[in-house]
Parts: structure tokens; C-alpha cells; sequence
């Protein structure tokens, strides 16, 4: 039977293991100005993470995170240079272990969680997870550059440039 522990913010530190063992499920909002590594990825820190974990013990005997988190961040469009609203949606299946060694063991389907003793930082493991799914490159999702800008209004001229291989060509084709 499984707990849920539902909180307005999510709490920073847990003991993922034994969250697991009881099956415990939380819920909450991690504000993006708690994730430094994503400030530096992105253009504004403004907002919340919207986060739902699920921790639990496989048929495998593995103990696992699963979730949801969803984020809008704000990145620099690579067509106008203005910032550009990005959402970000990260599915989290994650095996908990304790150590690199312990990775050997999982399934495929699985990645690693390294955890090690203790309480761990759930806040750490989120950031992990949006930084993975930011795209490569933002952009808007209507055009933003005005399409005047984009030529100068006359017919472009392609002028035919020298082959340097039709030497080759016209001695290839003459009698001998």
C-alpha cells in the first residue's frame, strides 16, 4: 500500500532507500532559483519545478525512482536573440544505488541514481534530469525575424563558377 506525502515545496533531503522500501510518493514545487547549474543553462531563473516522485521496489528487487518534472525556463532564441519561453518535461526512472560498482547489476531500461549512505539531495537529482532534457537550441515558436530582413527585396544572381576538373573532362573526351 502506498503513502503520500504531499508538501507545497518538496523537500531537499530524503532517505531514497527507505522511501522506496515503504513506497512512499511526493509531491511539490522546487523553486528554479534552488537549482544552480540550471541558472547557468538558462536565461532567467524565474518560477517552479513541478515534481511528482514515486519510489518503490521492482519485481528485480531494485529500488527505484519514477516521476515527472515540469519546468518553463526561459533561454536565447538562436533566430532573434531575444529570450523565448522553453517548457521542459523530464520523465524520471531512475535505480537507486549506492555506489558505481552497483550499476553492473541494472537492467538496461534503468539508469543510475548514485545516492551512496544517508539522506540524499532530491534537488540535485531533478536538476540532473531537467539539464538532460533542455533542447540543444531554443527557439520561438512563431517566426520572429521580420522576412525583409532576411533578403533585400532583389532576385539573387548565381554565377557559374570555373570547374577546375573540366581540363580533365575535355582530355578525357579527345581522340587519341
Amino acid at each position: 500500500m502506498s503513502q503520500a506525502l504531499s508538501k507545497k515545496t518538496l523537500p531537499r533531503l530524503g532517505d531514497p532507500r527507505k522511501f522506496a522500501q515503504q513506497g512512499i510518493s511526493v509531491s511539490g514545487t522546487v523553486p528554479v532559483s534552488s537549482l544552480p547549474r540550471l541558472l547557468e543553462a538558462v536565461e532567467s531563473g524565474d518560477g517552479e519545478v513541478d515534481v511528482n516522485l514515486a519510489f518503490g521496489v521492482t519485481e528485480d528487487r531494485h529500488r527505484v525512482v519514477t516521476g515527472t518534472a515540469v519546468a518553463n525556463v526561459s533561454q536565447i532564441c538562436q533566430r532573434c536573440l531575444q529570450p523565448a519561453a522553453v517548457p521542459v518535461h523530464c520523465d524520471i526512472s531512475l535505480a537507486i544505488i549506492w555506489s558505481e560498482e552497483d550499476m553492473e547489476a541494472l537492467p538496461s531500461h534503468l539508469d543510475p541514481w548514485i545516492t551512496g549512505e544517508g539522506a540524499a539531495d532530491f534537488y540535485s537529482m531533478i536538476e540532473e534530469e531537467l539539464l538532460l532534457n533542455l533542447p540543444a537550441v531554443a527557439y520561438h515558436e512563431t517566426l520572429c525575424i521580420d522576412e525583409k530582413l532576411l533578403t533585400s527585396g532583389e532576385p539573387v544572381v548565381v554565377k557559374k563558377a570555373k570547374n577546375p576538373f573540366q581540363v580533365l573532362e575535355q582530355l578525357k573526351s579527345s581522340p587519341k
